[in-house]
């Protein structure tokens, strides 16, 4: 578990063909941004109007107006508490994420109205995360 201290702002596109054209989709946002590009990747999942899962592919934005200029979706990660799980060399346990975020959105403490977030540092190291509830009490 851990806390973000404020939003976190990204950009990037809806994957159609997901979950297979993730790798692609984030391959296209490497080309566009440069292959020295430092910043963090996420896939943020949110959940359209008929309950399907909707995947984007995004960039952490570095200057304001940055997605305009790619003619990308400007999404938030929204500051707060998150769940979090590690997953160590990403490149050979890939088909391990769906897993740890089964095991995330069934914890009590997860609150599944928020989007779900992968957090890629590097090529091999990658998060999920999970908003967790807060609760608010009556005084």
């Amino acid at each position: 578990m851990f806390d973000i201290s404020s939003d976190v702002y990204a950009y990037g596109t809806l994957v159609a063909d997901f979950p297979n054209g993730v790798g692609q989709a984030f391959d296209r946002l490497s080309e566009m941004l440069g292959t020295n590009d430092k910043r963090s990747y996420y896939g943020i999942v949110t959940m359209g109007d008929k309950g399907q899962m909707q995947y984007y592919a995004t960039a952490a934005d570095i200057y304001e107006g940055e997605a305009d200029k790619y003619n990308c979706k400007r999404l938030t990660i929204e500051k707060g508490q998150y769940l979090a799980e590690a997953l160590a060399d990403r490149r050979n346990n890939i088909a391990c994420i769906k897993d740890v975020f089964k095991e995330l959105i069934h914890d009590k403490r997860a609150d599944t109205t928020k989007p779900a977030v992968e957090c890629y540092k590097n090529d091999r190291r990658c998060s999920a995360w999970c908003r967790q509830f807060v609760r608010k009490w009556k005084t």
